[in-house]
């Protein structure tokens, strides 16, 4: 896990910790606070926020993604998609989701457990029609914005991947 340590004047005595995204803990000190004491503290917010992050992580199981799978594709695509599998990856950090449409293999990336069901949902979606359309085509869309939410979904993935991309800097 990535550590941030912002250090002020203005905190006097205490130290805390809140995970910016699911990658970097951001720590607040005061500007006294010797380095072996910060480091301490460091030590044990890192345990507490990974702690935290992998109880988080397992809100949603893949057999919840299975579940909404399910009900996405009758709703929406009148149960025309077929897969093997879907399950959330932890290995997927540049992309939200992917799909093998060969294989029948969907993979969400764990990084959504936590978002808003329409979000999970969306991704879901947009993954099971590439079982159907390979690429982003017209047809690819027209299916995909059958989903009411789709365009705010969309919106909140581009601010989760701005916040993302300004955390690892």
């Amino acid at each position: 896990m990535k550590v941030r340590i912002v250090r002020s004047e203005r905190r006097r005595k205490t130290i805390s910790g809140r995970l910016l995204n699911w990658r970097t803990l951001e720590v607040r000190a005061p500007n006294h606070i010797p380095a072996s004491e910060l480091d301490q503290a460091v030590q044990v917010l890192v345990e507490r926020m990974l702690a935290r992050r992998d109880r988080q992580r397992h809100y949603r199981s893949d057999e919840d993604l299975q579940a909404r799978a399910e009900r996405l594709n009758q709703r929406y695509l009148g149960g025309a998609a077929a897969w093997q599998s879907i399950r959330f990856v932890s290995n997927q950090n540049s992309r939200f989701g992917s799909c093998t449409p060969a294989r029948g293999t969907i993979r969400i990336s764990d990084r959504l457990a936590q978002v808003p069901e329409f979000v999970l949902d969306y991704v879901i979606l947009h993954e099971m029609v590439h079982l159907l359309e390979p690429g982003h085509t017209a047809s690819f869309w027209d299916i995909v914005y059958r989903y009411e939410k789709a365009e705010r979904a969309r919106g909140y993935l581009m601010a989760l991947s701005l916040e993302e991309d300004l955390d690892s800097e």
